[in-house]
C-alpha cells in the first residue's frame, strides 16, 4: 500500500510536519511495511515556507536555500525573517511568507496597537531581493497582524504618502488617517520585470462589508466600534493611490488578504493563485500521488469552508487525479462539524474523522494532539486493512 500524508498544520497545536509525524506513528502500528510518502501542506499562511523548503530539499531539480534577512517587523523593530531561494524552472525564485515578518502569532508585532502596525518589512525584504537580482517571487499571504492596506510595503518600495505641510506620514492606519496625497514617482522600476505570485485562499475585496477591516480587523485588534472608521481611512487611501498609479485593484478578489497586502501587491502587478494548489504544485504532490492507494489529509477544524479551496480539498482533488483509480481520500482533523459531513463525504470518500474521542477541554486537545492523531490513524488503518482483505 502506498499512502500519501498531505495535511495542513493544526494551528496553535502542531505544524504540518508534526501532523505527519503523528499520523505515521499510528499507521506504522498496523502497516509497518506500507510506503508512506510525506508531503506536508500549507495554503499561503503559516507553514508555507516550511512546506516548500522541505519538499525542495528532497527534490534534485528544485534545491532550496533557506536564508534570513534583517527587516522591520509590524511594530517597526528590527527582526530576523526567514525566506527561501528555490530553483523554479530556469529561474531562481524567492519564497516569502509574510507571517514570518508581520505575523499575528508574534508577540512583538502584537505589542503595539493595530493602528500603529505597518507592513513595511515585507516591502523591505522584496527590495533586498531585487538588489540580489531576484525577479520571481512566491509570496504567501496569511496570518498577519497588519491592517494597513499594504501601504507599508509600498513605502518600502518607494511610494511616498504625504500629509500636511508636505510631510511624509507613517504608512500605518493611524498615519493614513492624515493622508492628503500620494507620490508614486519613486516606485522601484525593477518591479516591472518581476513575476509575483500570491498564495492565499482569501477572496475578499479591500474594503466594505466583506473587506479586510470588517472581516479580519477585529482579530488583529480593531475595536468593533472603530471598524467603519478604519475602513473609511483605507478606502480613502486606496482612492488616492489608484488615482496616482492609474491602476485599480481594491475590488479584486484577494485584495483584502493579509490586511490589504493582497491589494498593494496586485497594484504592482502580482497575480493571485490558490495557495493550496500552488503549494501542492511546488512540493510535487501530483508526482508523489502517482500509483498511491490512500491519501490522508487534515487541518485544525473542518466544515463546509474546507471545500472552498482549502488545503485538504486541494490535496484530495490532486490525489484523485494522479493516484490509483480506487484511491481513498481520508480527512483527519482536530474537529469536524457534524452538519458538514454530507458535503465533506462527497470529496473525502475514505471518511472524515475528528481526533477527539469524547468530551475534552480545548487546551487538553491541543496538548494531546500528537497522541490523539496517532491513535486515530491506527484505528483508521485497522478499518482499512479489514476492508481490503
Amino acid at each position: 500500500m502506498k499512502i500519501i500524508l498531505a495535511p495542513d498544520s493544526f494551528k496553535g497545536s502542531l505544524s504540518a510536519e508534526g501532523v505527519c509525524d503523528a499520523l505515521q506513528i499510528g499507521l506504522r502500528r498496523v502497516l509497518p511495511d506500507a510506503e508512506i510518502v510525506r508531503r506536508p501542506m500549507a495554503d499561503g499562511g503559516e507553514g508555507t515556507l516550511d512546506a516548500i523548503v522541505g519538499a525542495a530539499s528532497t527534490s534534485a531539480g528544485m534545491g532550496a536555500r533557506r536564508k534570513q534577512a534583517l527587516v522591520r517587523n509590524a511594530a517597526g523593530q528590527s527582526a530576523e525573517a526567514g525566506y527561501a531561494l528555490i530553483r523554479h524552472g530556469i529561474y531562481e525564485a524567492a519564497v516569502i511568507e509574510v507571517a514570518q515578518i508581520v505575523g499575528i502569532e508574534d508577540a512583538h508585532n502584537m505589542a503595539v496597537p493595530v493602528g500603529d502596525r505597518s507592513s513595511y518589512g515585507v516591502g523591505e525584504l522584496i527590495r533586498l531581493l531585487l538588489a540580489e537580482g531576484i525577479r520571481h517571487f512566491f509570496i504567501g499571504l496569511g496570518g498577519t497582524s497588519t491592517n494597513d492596506g499594504g501601504a507599508g510595503l509600498l513605502a518600502a518600495l518607494g511610494v511616498k504618502f504625504i500629509g500636511t505641510f508636505r510631510r511624509e506620514i507613517v504608512p500605518s492606519p493611524n498615519g493614513l488617517a492624515k493622508l492628503i496625497s500620494v507620490d508614486v514617482t519613486g516606485l522601484d522600476a525593477r518591479l516591472v520585470d518581476c513575476e509575483i505570485t500570491l498564495l492565499s485562499d482569501v477572496n475578499n475585496p479591500l474594503t466594505g462589508e466583506r473587506g479586510a477591516t470588517a472581516i479580519f480587523g477585529p482579530q488583529k485588534g480593531v475595536a468593533m466600534h472603530d471598524v467603519s472608521k478604519v475602513d473609511a481611512v483605507i478606502a480613502a487611501y486606496a482612492d488616492r493611490l489608484e488615482a496616482a498609479l492609474q491602476r485599480h485593484a481594491k475590488d479584486k478578489p484577494g485584495a483584502g488578504a493579509a490586511g490589504g497586502l493582497g491589494y498593494a501587491l496586485q497594484l504592482i502587478g502580482a497575480k493571485f493563485e490558490s495557495g493550496a494548489q500552488t503549494v501542492a504544485r511546488l512540493i510535487g504532490l501530483a508526482d508523489a500521488c502517482k500509483g498511491a492507494d490512500w491519501l490522508i489529509t487534515g487541518e485544525g477544524r473542518s466544515d463546509e469552508q474546507t471545500l472552498l479551496g482549502k488545503t485538504p480539498f486541494a490535496a484530495a482533488q490532486i490525489a484523485r487525479e494522479h493516484g490509483n483509480k480506487i484511491l481513498k481520500a481520508t480527512l483527519v482533523s482536530g474537529g469536524v462539524e457534524a452538519g458538514s459531513l454530507t458535503a465533506l463525504n462527497a470529496t473525502f470518500n475514505g471518511g472524515c474523522f475528528s481526533i477527539v474521542p469524547g468530551p475534552m477541554a480545548l487546551d487538553q486537545a491541543v496538548i494531546r494532539a500528537p497522541e490523539l492523531l496517532a491513535n486515530m490513524a491506527e484505528q483508521i488503518a485497522r478499518i482499512a486493512t479489514v476492508r481490503d482483505r
